[in-house]
């Protein structure tokens, strides 16, 4: 379906020049001389990249056939990563480029949303928060308690997190997986 520049708004997902994109900020201008125009920053869907982009008022553009899908992830399968979507219970296989970063916090039975453009998944969102196990650690020395001292701790999905010196191996604790930072222990 074709848009018009007036109905762009933060989050519409485009179609330019054959690629998906996302409107991340735009702006209405207009000038004392000449028509109006739009200045844009589009975010692709599959690489991330940012790219400004200006549009003349009226221009139009083609909307993104996107769905977002709550699925599943079940478990590795050698190099795949087997999801299962909630609705149906079919199960689609990821590789680790396109799942990318956020492999080092998917844990069994985690439920993610995916993004699908003409069918075929481009992006995996996951949850703000997850809680995973320690399962390397450190133990903290004795007296060393200057304020906001931490230690590297590796989760059981593999990302390595730094976490306050109290934190043992085999505590679980709650982490921000859009920053990477950790939460609170949560046992």
């Amino acid at each position: 379906m074709a848009l018009d520049t007036s109905q762009f708004k933060n989050g519409l997902k485009i179609v330019l020049d054959g690629e998906p994109y996302a409107i991340t900020y735009f702006q209405h201008v207009k000038t004392g001389k000449g028509g109006a125009f739009v200045r844009t920053k589009l975010k692709h869907l599959r690489t991330g990249r940012v790219l400004d982009r200006t549009f003349r008022s009226g221009e139009k553009v083609d909307e993104a056939d996107t769905v977002d899908r709550k699925m599943q992830y079940l478990y590795p399968d050698g190099d795949q990563l087997v999801f299962m979507d909630t609705k149906d219970y079919e199960q689609i296989p990821f590789s680790q480029e396109q799942v990318g970063e956020a492999v080092k916090y998917l844990t069994e039975n985690l439920d993610v949303s995916v993004l699908f453009w003409n069918g075929k998944p481009l992006t995996i969102e996951l949850p703000a928060f997850i809680e995973a196990e320690v399962v390397e650690c450190e133990p903290g020395l004795k007296g060393d308690t200057a304020s906001g001292a931490t230690k590297p701790a590796t989760l059981k999905p593999g990302a390595v997190v730094q976490v306050p010196l109290f934190i043992k191996q085999g505590e679980v604790i709650r982490v921000d997986t859009r920053t990477g930072a950790y939460v609170e222990r949560v046992n």
